[in-house]
């Protein structure tokens, strides 16, 4: 069990704290950083040790409570093989060259980490100067590009990739909170392949790198 006495959680905020990308503010100009990917993960190795994670707070400036609760496993008998859940397996594709552009430390820093785990190569940038710098640098595949960016926003280092010889066949993927038609039509126009909208599937992630 973990407690603090920190800034809390809102009670209608509380049943989704472990969904992937979730945070209390989702406006493009955000005061903290907390999209609740690192939660997302804890859960999931949670869940794969067949325990379960709870939170529980009392509302905003109450602090939280965080309880994981565990099998217990008997000395004297061997473990049982345990299936590995689906989003777990082999990938499915070729390793690739990806890029994770985003401004909040949490959400680069779990992107990678999972995409890592399966088997990816991953490099990141936290600004648009940056992840041109880095584009140029790691020569990615896929570019998972935030358009909410310090320096330039991802709509501009979307079209100066574009631009560059070398980013004619990359990639690129809009992640962003905002997913109406007329968002789409505007990364589409900015050069984006494809438009995630937060929170993202882990699958559809897999899916995009496989094919």
């Amino acid at each position: 069990m973990v407690r603090d006495e920190g800034v809390g959680i809102d009670a209608e905020l509380l049943p989704h704290v472990f969904d992937l990308f979730i945070q209390a503010d989702r406006s493009l100009v955000r005061r903290q950083g907390g999209l609740g990917i690192g939660l997302t993960l804890v859960r999931r190795l949670v869940e794969m040790h067949g325990g379960r994670v709870e939170v529980a707070s009392d509302g905003a400036g109450r602090g939280s409570e965080f309880t994981i609760r565990l099998p217990r496993l008997a000395v004297d008998a061997p473990a049982p093989a345990a299936a590995r859940p689906a989003a777990w397996e082999a990938p499915s594709g070729p390793a690739r060259r990806v890029l994770v552009v985003d401004d909040q430390p949490d959400s680069t820093d779990s992107l990678a980490l999972l995409l890592r785990l399966r088997g990816h190569e991953v490099s990141t940038a936290a600004d648009g100067p940056g992840a041109v710098d880095e584009f140029l640098r790691s020569k990615p595949e896929v570019v998972f590009l935030d358009l909410g960016l310090p320096g330039m926003s991802g709509y501009d280092v979307a079209r100066r990739l574009r631009a560059m010889p070398e980013g004619r066949d990359v990639r690129l993927v809009a992640v962003t909170g905002y997913g109406t038609e007329a968002d789409r039509e505007r990364t589409r126009a900015a050069g984006f392949d494809l438009h995630l909208a937060k929170p993202v599937d882990p699958h559809a992630v897999e899916a995009l790198l496989a094919s």
